[in-house]
């Protein structure tokens, strides 16, 4: 399986070991659909293996799956992040790939 080039901050680390631990899946699967009035959205979920055509990352017991065919176009190079405050806490996606967004910040292009 190719390596995918991905970045996750120890926050982002912390966090997806605690889903995974709660959901009982072996590791995370980054994806992306067609949504919102920019076109993209990141899509996480949780799965046991990883599929024919994925590329893998790995940080600290964290495994990453990412598609192929949306690797190239919006995913590589990209660096994940979790922030939490007192109103909100969620995944903060910071990618080269973008080249625009739409205002709310749900969906990009690349």
């Amino acid at each position: 399986m190719k390596q995918a080039e991905v970045q996750l901050t120890a926050a982002a680390i912390q966090q997806f070991k605690h889903k995974l631990n709660e959901s009982g899946q072996q590791a995370v699967r980054l994806s992306l659909k067609e949504s919102g009035c920019s076109g993209l959205e990141y899509i996480l979920s949780y799965e046991h293996e990883a599929h024919s055509d994925d590329l893998s990352a790995e940080f600290d017991g964290v495994r990453i799956y990412v598609a192929e065919q949306f690797y190239e176009q919006a995913i590589k190079g990209l660096h994940i992040d979790y922030q939490q405050d007192l109103l909100s806490a969620a995944f903060v996606f910071n990618n080269p790939n973008k080249t625009g967004e739409c205002g709310c910040g749900k969906s990009f292009t690349a």
